[in-house]
């Protein structure tokens, strides 16, 4: 009856994000939707219909309150090594494991998991 389509993550810098989820996770915008006050852009892998949701706010100036971060949003990948030795050049491992998974920040400071597939 009802089946996923999209997380959303506000962002204080659009494109900032935009830059930093190609080169991180590899997702491209695939529709935005803009208004006189925000704009929406949706993200996708290429592979499956799941989206993440970019929206900035026009008059947003302050960096997002993301309380104690107890949600994340998290990846599988086959290109475990590679992917972390990416993310280790981009500075933005956040939290390692024992190599079955380990966790990046975006520009916001939003946390993402990567596990291997």
């Amino acid at each position: 009856m009802f089946r996923f389509d999209h997380f959303n993550f506000n962002v204080l810098d659009l494109e900032r994000s935009l830059r930093f989820y190609d080169e991180a996770l590899g997702l491209k915008p695939v529709r935005s939707r803009e208004t006189d006050s925000f704009r929406l852009v949706f993200l996708g892998d290429g592979e499956t219909d799941f989206c993440l949701e970019l929206t900035f706010l026009y008059d947003r100036t302050e960096p997002y309150d993301l309380g104690e971060q107890e949600y994340h949003l998290a990846f599988t990948t086959p290109a475990y090594d590679e992917a972390y030795a990416r993310h280790q050049a981009m500075g933005c491992v956040a939290q390692e494991s024992n190599g079955r998974f380990y966790f990046i920040t975006d520009p916001d400071g939003y946390w993402i998991e990567i596990i291997r597939r």
